[in-house]
């Protein structure tokens, strides 16, 4: 069929196959490293909206984004992004917080998980609880719905989203855990990942502190004193 060349013409989808993605060594430096510490390094900066979160909280997740966005009721771009996702990927898919439907259920969980795919983020709603806890995926949401969307369109396949108040590039690295999840882009990387360590190794020697030591003060008095000082009342 000839393509349509009309200005303005509905396209249903758009799908980008290649992007560039994380190496395996720089992936390796944020997995198992906790949500609060990565965001440290990255001046506190990536933290999705605090509503999205685990469906199970002993999921966790770290990989490389592939991102879908989809419009209200519409879930096309999420199911197309099965066609391009890679072992190791995270599908982030944005939804503009959609609320009418969700967006994926246990049957699509349970084919990414079996294609290599460690990880969803959706700035929406997902349904099946019941099977997705089965398929032991990590989905990461902002709730739960019964109604399922329609794949209608129009939506894309790996464009820059924002998904949870952050905007997400395919490659991105992004990492959710129990307290939520964080993205840094790709570009950044190298950075955060050296900055990552330091914190990691700071969090440590608090912690190593506060074992061996009987007192300690988690603010400081003089400090304050060019702001008006502090009133005791007793």
């Amino acid at each position: 069929p000839q393509a349509n060349t009309q200005i303005g013409g509905r396209v249903a989808l758009t799908i980008r196959r290649n992007i560039p993605r994380a190496s395996a060594e720089l992936i390796a430096q944020f997995r198992n490293q906790p949500t609060g510490f990565i965001t440290d390094a990255f001046n506190g900066k990536g933290c999705l909206d605090y509503r999205i979160k685990a469906l199970d909280e002993n999921f966790s997740f770290c990989g490389s984004a592939i991102t879908a966005y989809c419009g209200p009721m519409d879930n096309l771009a999420a199911m197309a992004a099965l066609d391009v996702a890679k072992p190791g990927d995270v599908i982030v898919i944005a939804t503009k917080n959609d609320e009418t439907a969700a967006v994926i259920g246990d049957h699509w969980a349970y084919w990414a998980k079996k294609i290599g795919v460690v990880g969803v983020v959706c700035d929406g709603l997902v349904r099946d609880i019941i099977g997705l806890q089965r398929v032991g995926l990590p989905v990461f949401a902002r709730g739960l719905t019964p109604n399922s969307g329609f794949r209608n369109g129009p939506g894309e396949v790996n464009g820059g989203v924002s998904c949870g108040g952050v905007t997400i590039e395919p490659g991105d690295i992004v990492v959710g855990d129990r307290d939520g999840v964080v993205s840094i882009p790709l570009a950044a990387g190298e950075e955060v990942a050296a900055r990552l360590k330091l914190v990691f190794e700071k969090e440590m020697a608090v912690e190593d502190e506060l074992k061996r030591i009987s007192e300690k003060k988690f603010w400081n008095e003089e400090s304050v004193k060019n702001r008006g000082g502090v009133r005791y009342l007793d």
